[in-house]
């Protein structure tokens, strides 16, 4: 009896389950570029918004605007005359001058010392002033009384001025204010202000009071 040839039994097959990816490539492409529109989606949008915000911010809140001085009125706090009813050349006039400072911006407007000059018409300097360091807080407006104190000897020591000032009571004078400030937003935005205002103005010397004003003002940025 012959000996039956043994034979080894097969392996069983392997059998591997594949997901939907990758039994289609096709599909795993796909989903990875909806992941990329989506993303790149996002992005552009927050990009966006945070355009838009800046953008608003830009023309209000970082909008530096320019503040405006206006000088509301003068007065004369002292005037000493003589016996015979003339000014006294040995003591100055002392003029107190009512100025407002107008800051329309988000931040508050800091500014150092301000100086005031008073002219004749003919340009020569009669009186000066100063005032201290200020602070104009946001969208407010800071009042501030200015002394200045004007110089009899050479209001007198003008050629015709005396005679013309007895005659018609009134003397023409020229004001020029400078104020030099900072106006900061945050810690984004810094920019320091520059404003200058011009002015023309007919003192009575009856009534010691300002008659007519014209004021010019001008700001750099």
């Amino acid at each position: 009896m012959s000996e039956k040839e043994q034979v080894s039994p097969l392996a069983p097959a392997a059998w591997k389950i594949l997901s939907d990816e990758e039994a289609n490539p096709s599909q795993k492409v796909s989903l990875l570029q909806r992941r990329y529109v989506i993303c790149c989606g996002c992005t552009t949008a927050v990009l966006l918004v945070i355009s838009v915000v800046m953008l608003v911010l830009g023309f209000t809140v970082f909008d530096v605007k320019e503040p405006r001085i206006h000088m509301n009125r003068i007065f004369v706090q002292r005037l000493e005359l003589d016996e015979t009813g003339n000014i006294r050349t040995d003591v100055n006039i002392t003029l107190l001058a009512d100025v407002s400072v107008n800051n329309p911006n988000m931040a508050s407007f800091r500014f150092g010392n301000t100086t005031t000059t008073i002219y004749y018409v003919d340009g020569t300097v009669i009186g000066e002033g100063r005032n201290p360091a200020g602070k104009a807080k946001a969208r407010q407006t800071l009042r501030m009384n200015m002394t200045v104190d004007v110089f009899p000897a050479k209001i007198l020591g003008l050629l015709g001025l005396v005679t013309e000032s007895l005659a018609s009571g009134a003397l023409t004078i020229k004001t020029y204010t400078e104020i030099d400030g900072r106006v900061k937003i945050a810690s984004a935005v810094k920019k320091n202000v520059e404003v200058k205002l011009n002015c023309n103005a007919t003192f009575n010397i009856n009534s010691r009071s300002i008659q007519e004003q014209n004021c010019k003002q001008k700001v750099s940025m």
